[in-house]
């Protein structure tokens, strides 16, 4: 054993062993979840109009994850010369919800569940969808008894608006999820950052996100504000919960989605904006969705899309640990 105490016992390299989250460990009984963060898959993709695949994504991105997994003692970043994700932030693998194929109804419903159940547990859920729709049903389960906070505001990093309300008779799939959000009654607004180009959503669509509480940005408008700026226009001190499309991205470093935009966001600057929020705001959940691996041989996505996971939690838990406020009522910290 080394005076730091975590090099003994298994190497228990990346490569070996079972791909959970990070080699997290694995949760199958929902009811005795006991963590600050619990991830759940959600490999969803009926609701897409064109490429499908993202179905995939919750698989990709976990074993993208193991590349991080080294170690037990978190992750100290010189930068900012901090430990993130330290063992006393329990973080579990939920699996995945049932997907019934061809049954939106049954599978987002499935999803929901899983949602519920973390935050009964008082854990942070983390969703890897699946396409978009499955935020639809993430949102749903904070009308639930299992969520005691205030109301949210919801920040969405995104190519595409998503704000359709009904398309063909289609209200539940990934074109919809935002315009879904925002009929909650526990939905306060929201922030709509990065969306650019053709987007999934009609004139009127815009029109009526903005009279229904939308600040819509575009990502030459956030390079123009800055990080400091753009964190600034999500209403202060309010809950915040965060829905991340891999489309955000250019796909020049993310084209493993099925609907790329060209002229999307860099890393940096969507993990600037993370980081700000995390010491602004009480965060109550998490998705990233749209993960495709099958169009990216090189499996740079997935590991983008991890990375990416597993930063915005050592922000949101460091975060906590600085400022009791910004756990969420109803919370668990490594802290209680």
């Amino acid at each position: 054993m080394t005076e730091h105490g975590y090099d003994s016992g298994r190497l228990d390299l990346p490569f070996v062993g079972i791909s959970t989250f990070a080699k997290r460990p694995y949760c199958a009984d929902w009811q005795s979840l006991e963590a600050e963060a619990a991830i759940l898959g959600a490999p969803f993709d009926a609701g897409t109009q064109w490429r499908a695949g993202a179905r995939f994504g919750p698989r990709g991105v976990r074993e993208a994850s193991t590349l991080f997994s080294f170690g037990h003692a978190g992750a100290y970043d010189h930068e900012d010369d901090a430990t993130y994700l330290p063992e006393a932030v329990r973080i579990v693998d939920m699996g995945d919800a049932d997907i019934i194929h061809t049954d939106t109804v049954q599978s987002h419903a499935n999803i929901e569940e899983g949602v519920r159940a973390a935050l009964k547990a008082g854990a942070l859920p983390v969703v890897i969808g699946g396409d978009h729709s499955v935020n639809i049903p993430c949102i749903q389960a904070f009308g639930s008894r299992s969520y005691s906070g205030d109301p949210f505001h919801v920040l969405q990093i995104d190519a595409h608006l998503d704000f359709v309300d009904e398309r063909h008779g289609v209200r539940h799939g990934h074109g919809n999820p935002m315009r879904r959000a925002a009929e909650q009654p526990f939905v306060t607004g929201l922030t709509q950052i990065g969306i650019r180009n053709v987007s999934s959503t009609a004139r009127e669509g815009y029109a009526d996100a903005r009279a229904m509480g939308s600040e819509i940005i575009s990502v030459r408008q956030a390079r123009q504000l800055g990080t400091t700026g753009l964190a600034e226009k999500i209403p202060a001190h309010k809950p915040l919960y965060i829905t991340i499309d891999i489309d955000a991205f250019c796909p020049s470093i993310a084209p493993g989605t099925g609907t790329p935009s060209h002229g999307g966001f860099l890393y940096y600057e969507v993990l600037e904006l993370l980081q700000a929020v995390a010491k602004a705001h009480p965060i109550i959940g998490l998705d990233l969705v749209e993960v495709a691996p099958d169009y990216d041989p090189t499996g740079s996505t997935s590991i983008l899309a991890a990375q990416l996971l597993l930063n915005t939690l050592g922000f949101i838990f460091h975060a906590r640990d600085q400022s009791p406020a910004l756990v969420p009522q109803g919370f668990s910290s490594p802290a209680s």
